[in-house]
């Protein structure tokens, strides 16, 4: 019934595919740390308008909280006017009351995982983020391991990571904000810690604070709550896709930014 094929060609099909697209993505227009919410739609909105994205998440699936709602329900939450951003990506909810919907979370987070994938969006999975690429006083990339390097016994553990460049970075991995915290350990940048549960107050500042923490780095999600000490939000997650479009827009601004400089040295350089 199934086509004959060898277990070297399979193989070879593999490891040929991945390290195709691989080499070609070693320097990107944006990496997004994190593939949850946020993380996906600003990748999602930056791969659409064309832009070269890659998603590094550390674990072996794509989404983060997305998938499930609280205390285990796998039940979403979203508030008005999150539902605009559902009707586009084609994901199904209810309203529970007035300005207050619910959507399936496994369904809602396939959703946006296949229209990131569909936009063009590459994922590297498994992959941890280890550090940033830093030069000039600004990010310009960054530093990766494959997670499980760091399940490993300390004394074996000797694994050199790899570096990515890109003209921004894009820190969306939740309240861990785990590329901030790489620039505050080296007193580059001063972080708060996230506040205590304040739904009403926190989606809307997640969203307003969401942008450019440092040249070259955004940050975007849940992120932004530990960055600036903004109370937690809990599972109702419309700020998430609100801050990850607002992340790709600052993102856009970012690369424009950076094309007209370079524009504006080529021309420096001809005229010299």
């Amino acid at each position: 019934m199934f086509q004959k094929v060898s277990e070297a060609k399979i193989s070879k099909a593999i490891v040929g595919e991945f390290m195709r697209w691989f080499d070609d993505y070693i320097i990107s227009d944006v990496v997004v740390v994190g593939g949850g919410p946020s993380g996906l739609i600003a990748a999602r909105d930056l791969a659409q308008d064309g832009f070269k994205t890659l998603i590094v998440e550390s674990n072996n699936y794509i989404g983060g909280g997305f998938w499930i709602g609280g205390y285990l329900m796998n039940t979403l939450t979203f508030r008005a006017p999150a539902e605009k951003i559902l009707d586009e990506l084609k994901i199904p909810y209810k309203e529970a009351e007035r300005g207050l919907f619910v959507a399936d979370g496994p369904n809602a987070c396939s959703k946006l995982i296949s229209a990131a994938c569909d936009a063009g969006v590459r994922i590297l999975n498994m992959t941890k983020f280890d550090d940033v690429v830093y030069r000039n006083k600004r990010v310009e990339g960054v530093v990766i391991n494959w997670t499980p390097v760091s399940a490993l016994p300390r004394q074996i553990t000797c694994v050199d990571p790899i570096s990515l460049e890109s003209k921004a970075v894009i820190d969306a991995t939740g309240h861990d904000a785990w590329v901030c915290r790489s620039l505050e350990k080296r007193h580059i940048l001063k972080l708060a810690d996230f506040g205590p549960m304040d739904v009403n107050s926190s989606e809307d500042l997640v969203v307003e604070n969401t942008g450019v923490i440092h040249p070259g780095l955004i940050v975007s999600g849940m992120a932004v709550s530990t960055a600036y000490g903004i109370p937690r939000m809990g599972p109702t997650f419309g700020g998430m896709l609100f801050s990850g479009r607002k992340a790709a827009q600052e993102a856009i601004k970012m690369l424009s930014v950076g094309s007209m400089k370079e524009s504006s040295r080529i021309k420096e350089e001809m005229v010299v």
